[in-house]
């Protein structure tokens, strides 16, 4: 089956599962992000951890916190700073638009992954809601009662 050429485009480069399991994904956007020469070669090595990131608006541009971009293994005398905060880069109506959906409580913007397409490098920012921790729990047992259905069909085809 070959894959249509959106898809072919895209190479994931870093994901963060934990948000999945922290926060209930409502909304994703795709961002592009001002970066560093040395960061986009860091990136295309893999280099990158998006644990912890989140983004903020900050009178009128969006900016993304604790992407840990490692330094690239090659340099020369350049080098960049790991953890700085990075600006994103989005349409002004969208901008608007996330203004006023975390103005509600409990709303905030999480890195979900981090991709290139078309040798640009994008950030899937999304619009979350904090589990709480019964959410948490109930999430795993559903995790474990489907591979365990899944297991049971498998061995019962055998």
């Amino acid at each position: 089956m070959a894959k249509s050429a959106r898809e072919e485009a895209q190479t994931n480069v870093a994901e963060n599962r934990k948000a999945f399991h922290d926060y209930h994904i409502l909304e994703t956007l795709e961002a592009g992000v001002a970066l560093v020469g040395t960061e986009v070669k860091a990136i295309r090595e893999g280099s990158v951890n998006l644990r912890d990131s989140f983004a903020r608006v900050e009178s009128g541009e969006v900016w993304i916190y604790n992407i840990h971009i490692n330094p690239y293994s090659h340099r020369g005398s350049s080098d960049h700073e790991p953890t700085r905060r990075r600006k994103l880069l989005l349409k002004r109506a969208e901008i608007r638009k996330l203004i006023g959906k975390t103005v509600e409580k409990g709303m905030t913007l999480v890195a979900t992954r981090m991709y290139f397409r078309n040798g640009h490098v994008k950030v899937a920012i999304s619009l979350a809601k904090g589990k709480k921790e019964h959410d948490k729990r109930e999430t795993v047992k559903r995790r474990e009662a489907e591979r365990e259905t899944r297991a049971a069909v498998k061995e019962r085809q055998r």
